[in-house]
């Protein structure tokens, strides 16, 4: 039996990047220095290879031996369209230079990660006009690393809309494993932004559709009669933030005769909250519960009433690929920004077994 995969798993949250990977793969290193992450990856994974510490308090010789894979979901908030966008020079996804620093240091001792993924949110392509991810590029581009970025979305495989930028970075042949160009518009944007030199160590990964997804939200959601439900007048006035569109979406949803279940967040809009709701079967991108209107309720239409309440942790978790045996904080706060927070399991999954197993391997993957 061939050995397995060996990664490092940087900002680690509760280990969701693990659990993608799977069985095959071994985690040599992990970290994260959030508390309450720490406690939740120890309290699934133990804490044999976890550290607790910033990455900028790690060297070189706290990660063992030489990973094939590093992979790095730093900080997004710095990314986000939903935060202020200070890019790179932020001082939470200022955490990725952190994380090169080790890179780097790596390199020196001839222990560079074969392959490295750098996950955050779509943002990270336009953030500073593009220069934020130029400058990851280039940073990859001077220790030899080959590289392509990909855009995921987490509802090919969860009733979730949360799409993601993913880049990743190879010191070995992708032969196999390229396509024929940008698989997306956000993608293609971000390569011919980047300057020449860039652009020609770019590789065009080629990430074959996933099997088609046999989860909806509702199969997903507790029983009615087990979770607590927000009263009339709360929902009533959620009904009345809502502007015209988003009424004509209640409407059309009340009006289809059956139960319908949709979702909902409150969004400043200008100077005044609103709330903005889908009845597509997905739920919106889950969020970290920091202010009020980043948690998301869900929505019942049904019998010409519409009911709402708080989406719970676990339901975050079965949003995120998480197992029902995953053990979540008692908190339900921890929980759901565990959940805010993290990668989604089954992208990773799909993502390991179409490039980065058999990149590793050195064949290509099979044609879907």
């Amino acid at each position: 039996m061939s050995r397995p995969f060996t990664y490092y798993e940087f900002f680690a949250g509760g280990g969701m990047a693990r659990l993608g990977l799977g069985e095959g793969w071994r985690c040599l290193f992990a970290n994260d220095f959030d508390r309450r992450k720490a406690e939740s990856y120890r309290a699934n994974f133990g804490d044999d290879d976890f550290d607790p510490r910033n990455v900028w308090k790690l060297a070189a010789a706290d990660l063992p031996g030489r990973a094939d894979l590093a992979w790095a979901s730093s900080p997004c908030q710095d990314f986000s369209l939903a935060g202020a966008r200070a890019g790179l020079g932020g001082g939470k996804s200022s955490a990725f230079f952190g994380f090169w620093k080790l890179m780097q240091a790596l390199a020196k001792e001839d222990r560079a990660p074969r392959t490295i993924v750098i996950e955050n949110v779509l943002g990270l392509f336009t953030s500073h006009r593009g220069l934020d991810f130029e400058a990851i590029c280039a940073a990859m581009a001077g220790a030899g690393y080959r590289f392509g970025a990909l855009e995921t979305d987490a509802a090919d495989h969860v009733p979730q809309s949360r799409v993601r930028c993913v880049i990743i970075a190879t010191l070995d042949d992708p032969a196999g494993l390229t396509g024929l160009g940008p698989t997306s518009r956000a993608v293609a944007a971000a390569h011919d932004r980047l300057p020449a030199e860039l652009r020609a160590r770019w590789i065009d990964w080629r990430l074959p559709g996933p099997p088609r997804r046999n989860l909806d939200l509702p199969g997903l959601l507790d029983p009615d009669d087990t979770v607590p439900w927000r009263s009339a007048q709360d929902t009533q006035a959620l009904v009345a933030m809502m502007d015209d569109l988003h009424h004509q979406r209640l409407e059309a949803a009340l009006a289809a005769g059956e139960r319908r279940v949709g979702t909902a967040f409150r969004r400043m809009r200008g100077a005044t909250q609103r709330a903005e709701v889908r009845f597509d079967g997905l739920a919106g991108c889950l969020r970290t519960p920091g202010g009020g209107s980043s948690r998301q309720l869900v929505l019942v239409a049904e019998a010409g009433e519409v009911r709402s309440r708080w989406l719970t942790a676990r339901e975050a978790a079965r949003l995120m690929g998480l197992p029902e045996s995953y053990r979540l904080p008692a908190s339900a706060n921890a929980g759901l920004q565990l959940a805010g927070d993290g990668v989604v399991v089954p992208v990773v999954r799909h993502l390991a077994e179409a490039i980065l197993a058999p990149l590793l391997a050195g064949r290509p993957a099979k044609a879907a």
